[in-house]
């Protein structure tokens, strides 16, 4: 049961703005001084809702989409900041951008939020980042950990049991594909689902990544209700509990998503 607005380019886009102005613009301006000319690259922009939310303190954005209908969207919906040379779309895979010859400049701010959880390789992929990045830049995480209740994105299946059933994302693969296909879900869904499956990421793993890859953890906040909850289902945004976010493992069981800064 894929949520209604999931299948509304400008009522996501309207939700993903409202977000971003209210919890990740806040959260990145304790390290980023956020003003007329800084440069902003969102990689897996979608309809650049949360582009939106930066363009409007005048920063110069990129978004990169590897959906074409997607970016078919925002450049609907932010036909007015591409006319005004604020924003800029690139529809292609983020590993095959050259940052020598396809971009302009290097970033001040890059933000990736619900997408390192469906980005393969993803210690290569950090190792690429930094090339995209300026000297004294900031990278924004936000991802639902790999274990947490709807840490497989079952929310996108057609079947209201599965969509609202939790942590059976955390079946042995053979048996997880099985119940999908018991339960009619589409093939393009089921291999979706196959592929975050493989490419989830836990709270640890990350933080390794970004140790071995020579970043920097500026801040890191885990939240017991994820701030997209507050959009999704009217519930009260909430941090975790200090003594489960300090028990490595367990937290993220418990833990809807995570926030990072992360610099060279």
């Amino acid at each position: 049961m894929a949520f209604d607005f999931h299948n509304n380019a400008a009522t996501y886009f309207q939700f993903q703005f409202e977000n971003a102005k209210k919890y990740v613009v806040p959260y990145v301006k304790e390290f980023v001084s956020l003003k007329e000319g800084t440069k902003v690259l969102e990689i897996g922009c979608g309809e650049a809702g949360v582009l939106k939310a930066f363009t409007e303190l005048g920063c110069i954005c990129t978004g990169i989409e590897l959906h074409n209908s997607r970016l078919d969207d925002a450049r609907a919906l932010m036909k007015d900041e591409l006319a005004a040379e604020k924003i800029q779309f690139i529809n292609r895979n983020i590993y095959d951008i050259d940052t020598e010859k396809d971009l302009a400049y290097k970033y001040d701010l890059i933000i990736l939020k619900d997408v390192i959880e469906h980005i393969p390789q993803q210690e290569e992929f950090m190792r690429r980042l930094q090339s995209f990045l300026a000297e004294n830049g900031i990278v924004f995480f936000g991802f639902p950990p790999w274990q947490m209740p709807f840490g497989g994105h079952q929310q996108i299946c057609k079947s209201k049991f599965l969509s609202l059933l939790p942590y059976y994302h955390l079946l042995p693969m053979p048996l997880y594909l099985g119940v999908l296909k018991l339960l009619g879900e589409h093939e393009n869904t089921i291999n979706e689902l196959k592929e975050i499956k493989e490419t989830g990421i836990s709270i640890e793993r990350f933080e390794k990544i970004c140790v071995n890859e020579k970043f920097k953890i500026h801040q890191k906040t885990f939240y017991l209700i994820n701030p997209n909850y507050e959009y999704k289902f009217g519930l009260k945004v909430r941090k975790q509990f200090a003594f489960i976010g300090s028990i490595p493992f367990v937290r993220n069981f418990f833990t809807t998503a995570v926030y990072y800064l992360i610099g060279k």
